[in-house]
């Protein structure tokens, strides 16, 4: 045990004495690299020969999506490298050191930037050591937040995806004086942390070469597309949903009953509660012609609701026309009272409501035995008096008695006969308006049960709606 202490600590001692010995030769090595080296001019040895630089982008995470200012934040790791013809050693020289790391702000370094920055922040890149190879190789390594313009396409929202492009370049440096070449097909994204709103579907690179108007050299750079597709999981529990729900409401204002003075009320509630969640999606979209899906459903869903309240208001005005209006046509008579009556099942006052038939016509036997022979011995006797002052008259009218007097003489026929004659005209009279005001009533009645059938038939046209309309925002989910 005591030799493998001492072997342990003879190890440490050797280690450290390689270290010392590496520092020492890598100060050394710095000393006569950057003496008389400039960061200034490309590290070319003839200056018609093309510095290559090759750029892999790592995606860390997505900081934020502004939809409305058409921003895509974005935490990048930005790799680039290329060949200083001015920096090689032989690492024999200096006991096989065959790497140094340096801050970059020594050497030179590619004005590479991301041409379409949305950043007002115009500070240098992170000052991060590059990593200094005896070949010349130098591999700088640096993290970036990135703030880039993104055309954002939102007609297919919450159920839409996005396409972003991350476009780098030099600023100065032409195709023939520095070349820009992508490492791999795609950005890596092994590092990515899962974003809570958006799932990454790739992020292919592609170099392109373009001649600008301003000048006829080439300007190669490479552009990294991100493909974002949307979780909508939020936004169909926060702002679909809810309006689905609401929307199911409008045609029950239609089932609801015209007495109850609450049917437009009831439609404009609804409408109000859809345009807080119009306005909610508005504020979070940019202003663009593109409505967004859920938007056009919004919009279908409050011009359907817009239209059922006025029909409501036509309707409630059919079921109030009362006894002063016109009767029903016959043509509404016999197409509304009695087909569409019978297709929505839609009864009479005083009807069954699981039955088309009335409550006399289930029991045949209440027309054959009287229940109430008291009630009907009181109406027979009700008609009796009159029965009896028209006979009355009739006898009268043939043979007047002669022998009956006042007392003083005088007949009395011809004050009987008109005193029953006024009281027959009274009860006419009377039993007339009883008539029409039951006819009135009776076209009351009608108009109402116009009313209600035309509430059901409109209940089941907008329910009918409100499904297809469902089925579609979900065909699109899908």
């Amino acid at each position: 045990m005591h030799i493998n202490i001492c072997s342990s600590r003879l190890n440490r001692l050797f280690s450290a004495g390689a270290a010392a010995a590496q520092g020492k030769y890598a100060q050394m090595l710095f000393n006569e690299l950057f003496e008389g080296y400039s960061n200034a001019l490309r590290p070319v040895e003839d200056t018609d020969t093309v510095l290559n630089v090759t750029l892999q982008i790592t995606l860390s995470q997505i900081k934020d999506m502004d939809e409305r200012n058409q921003i895509l934040t974005a935490y990048l790791w930005i790799r680039q490298t290329w060949h200083d013809a001015y920096l090689k050693w032989d690492k024999e020289k200096y006991d096989g050191l065959d790497s140094i790391r340096i801050p970059s702000n020594l050497v030179w370094r590619p004005d590479i930037v991301l041409y379409n920055k949305a950043d007002d922040d115009f500070s240098e890149p992170v000052n991060t050591n590059i990593v200094l190879r005896y070949d010349g190789k130098i591999t700088w390594d640096a993290p970036a937040i990135t703030k880039s313009s993104c055309v954002v396409d939102v007609s297919y929202f919450p159920f839409d995806s996005q396409q972003c492009n991350l476009t780098f370049g030099s600023w100065t440096y032409n195709g023939n004086q520095v070349d820009i070449f992508n490492s791999l097909d795609s950005g890596d994204l092994s590092d990515f942390i899962e974003d809570v709103e958006w799932e990454i579907h790739g992020m292919p690179a592609v170099k392109n070469v373009i001649t600008y108007g301003c000048c006829s050299d080439p300007y190669p750079d490479v552009t990294f597309t991100l493909i974002l597709k949307r979780k909508s999981s939020f936004y169909i529990f926060n702002l679909l949903l809810p309006c689905l729900l609401i929307s199911f409401l409008a045609p029950l204002g239609f089932y609801l009953p015209a007495d109850s003075g609450e049917k437009v009320s009831l439609g404009v509630t609804v409408l109000l509660a859809l345009t807080v969640f119009q306005l909610m999606v508005a504020e979070s979209m940019p202003p663009s012609e593109n409505v967004p899906l859920i938007g056009k459903y919004y919009i279908a869903t409050m011009t359907m609701i817009t239209a059922s309240t006025a029909l409501t208001i036509i309707i409630m005005n059919i079921h109030y026309c009362g006894s002063g209006a016109k009767p029903v046509p016959q043509w509404a008579r016999v197409v509304i009272l009695d087909y569409m009556s019978k297709i929505f099942f839609v009864y009479d006052v005083g009807e069954n409501c699981t039955s088309s038939q009335r409550v006399k016509d289930q029991d045949p036997k209440l027309e054959k035995t009287n229940p109430c022979p008291k009630e009907q011995d009181k109406y027979e006797g009700a008609t009796r008096p009159l029965a009896k002052i028209r006979n009355v008259n009739s006898d009268f009218k043939k043979k007047p008695p002669e022998d009956m007097n006042d007392g003083c003489g005088n007949a009395i026929d011809s004050n009987c006969c008109s005193c029953y004659k006024i009281l027959i005209k009274n009860i006419e009279y009377i039993a007339y308006c009883v008539r029409r005001h039951k006819a009135n009533h009776a076209k009351g009645v009608e108009w109402k049960k116009v009313a209600k059938v035309m509430d059901r038939f409109f209940m089941w046209i907008f329910f009918i709606m409100v499904f297809f309309m469902s089925v579609l925002i979900i065909g699109k989910a899908l």
